[in-house]
């Protein structure tokens, strides 16, 4: 015997507005992160110094992250 699940065809809106405010935080989170670490680079000779670019790149992807969140439709 098989079990038959039926799905509407439309998320539900709490699973749709958690996405979307992920995907806010996500844009906010990854802006900050990339804002300070451009405008306050860590001094040349800091052992942070090498890390800096991993810094930008993991703002920058949760800026991707964010923006695909917002426009993706949840299903």
């Amino acid at each position: 015997c098989c079990l038959v699940i039926l799905m509407s065809e439309e998320a539900p809106l709490g699973l749709t507005v958690a996405e979307k405010f992920c995907g806010l935080l996500s844009i906010f989170l990854g802006g900050v992160i990339v804002y300070f670490t451009s405008v306050d680079p860590p001094k040349s000779g800091d052992r942070v110094e090498s890390y800096a670019l991993a810094f930008l790149a993991g703002g920058f992807i949760l800026i991707i992250l964010g923006v695909f969140l917002l426009l993706v439709k949840a299903e």
